[in-house]
């Protein structure tokens, strides 16, 4: 026995000790420099696949709350803007953005170039790749705001200026160093750069079309007639996409992933994440229910808002704290849908109270869990970020609309968007 005991049970007993002392020395410290660089170019590059999926999740999203003779047009749509915004944020917008001086405004009309280097710690084209699908995510936003009433080829263009320039520059405001960044302003992975950002560019180009023909009454708020979404199924299906795609928003957003800490972090914001959307949905669910009906819709939105809220801060929150402020988004959500119908502003998705209003809210929450930040940096960066992007859009789509025009023809609207934009027809059937 005593001769087993030295061969086999002490060896054992050594070897666990010095794996248990280097786990506990590992979680100390930080892997070398290349090693870094490996791990923070793959969290780039794995997160960059996921929100790429979100570009799916709007199109599924919008093709399910649109009319059924308006589903092809949004395929076209998203397809088209995920396009013009890679070729428009390599070719000038991640160098409006980053090539912006420190307290700066603006950086340079230049085509984005690999400068990798170990020591910037990660790849060089991986930060591109991820900060692109962002810009991309912006433009989304816009498109189901305006859907079944503007021609398609003025939002591409309008797309390809978001984000060629319009979103670059508030992005380099923040993200590149400049000048809210210098005032302390805070927005972890974008609930006001990216979400507002979309939000506020929808909403001035829904003032200036208009609504859908027949969504309003001349007297009252409410609707006509209903408009029935061609499938709540596939609207669901486009949530539980952009839910998933989430993950990578905020987790990369992280920015590192060499380190134990930075490891735990991208785990606690992934928690925080979903709880806020959970948070969000239930909040829907419940203000919805006093009403009278529980509207599977705005639940659906509801997780939305929830995961934009809980954007500008996902990594300092409790989980409950993430539930309340998700939660907090999802009750925005409703209300803004219907501060939007007292408006007559009609916005077929429901994305300027789940973008820009729940934007809004997580941005200026964001001092609740996080005391390195502080209301008044972060009240400034909400007015400055939205106001210039309203404005900026406003004159934008106004200039269009007085040129090309962006509006479709009565005729062509009542023919439906797959008919008289693209010839091609989604349904067999259509309303």
């Amino acid at each position: 026995m005593g001769k087993f005991f030295k061969k086999f049970i002490t060896p054992t007993i050594s070897f666990v000790l010095l794996m248990s002392m280097t786990s506990v020395g590992m979680a100390e410290s930080t892997v070398s420099a290349e090693v870094g660089f490996i791990f923070n170019t793959f969290l780039f590059l794995m997160c960059g696949f996921l929100v790429m999926f979100m570009a799916c999740g709007f199109a599924m999203l919008e093709s399910g709350m649109v009319t059924s003779k308006s589903v092809a047009v949004i395929c076209a749509k998203n397809i088209g803007l995920f396009s013009i915004a890679g070729i428009m944020f390599w070719m000038v917008g991640y160098n409006l953005a980053y090539g912006i001086p420190e307290g700066g405004y603006i950086g340079s009309f230049t085509p984005w170039s690999d400068a990798s280097a170990v020591d910037t710690g990660y790849a060089d084209g991986s930060d591109w790749y991820f900060q692109m699908v962002f810009c991309a995510t912006t433009c989304s936003i816009v498109s189901g705001t305006l859907a079944e009433r503007i021609k398609l080829w003025p939002f591409f263009l309008f797309a390809a200026i978001l984000a060629g320039i319009i979103y670059p520059i508030v992005m380099g405001w923040q993200w590149g160093g400049g000048w809210l960044a210098s005032a302390g302003f805070s927005d972890f992975a974008g609930s006001t750069l990216v979400h507002s950002t979309g939000g506020a560019a929808a909403l001035a180009g829904a003032l200036l079309l208009g609504p859908r023909l027949g969504r309003f009454t001349k007297s009252g708020a409410g609707p006509v007639k209903p408009f029935a979404a061609s499938s709540i199924p596939l609207v669901t299906v486009g949530v539980f996409i952009l839910w998933l795609g989430w993950f990578g928003f905020n987790g990369g957003s992280q920015l590192a992933m060499g380190s134990f800490d930075d490891a735990v972090a991208v785990s606690n914001i992934f928690i925080n994440t979903n709880l806020a959307a959970c948070g969000g949905v239930l909040a829907a669910a419940a203000v919805t229910r006093l009403s009278g009906k529980t509207d599977v819709i705005q639940m659906l939105n509801g997780a939305i808002g929830g995961l934009v809220a809980i954007t500008a801060e996902p990594l300092m929150p409790s989980p409950i704290a993430a539930i309340l402020i998700g939660g907090v988004g999802g009750i925005i959500v409703v209300y803004g849908t219907k501060l939007l119908f007292a408006l007559k502003i009609d916005d077929v998705v429901g994305a300027i109270p789940a973008h820009l209003f729940a934007g809004i809210w997580g941005t200026l929450a964001v001092p609740i869990t996080n005391p390195d930040t502080n209301f008044g940096a972060q009240f400034l960066g909400v007015v400055s970020i939205n106001a210039f992007v309203f404005v900026v859009s406003f004159i934008v789509w106004a200039i269009m609309k007085n040129t090309m025009g962006i509006r479709l023809s009565k005729e062509a609207e009542m023919k439906g968007t797959d008919v008289s934009e693209t010839g091609v027809i989604a349904y067999a059937i259509r309303d």
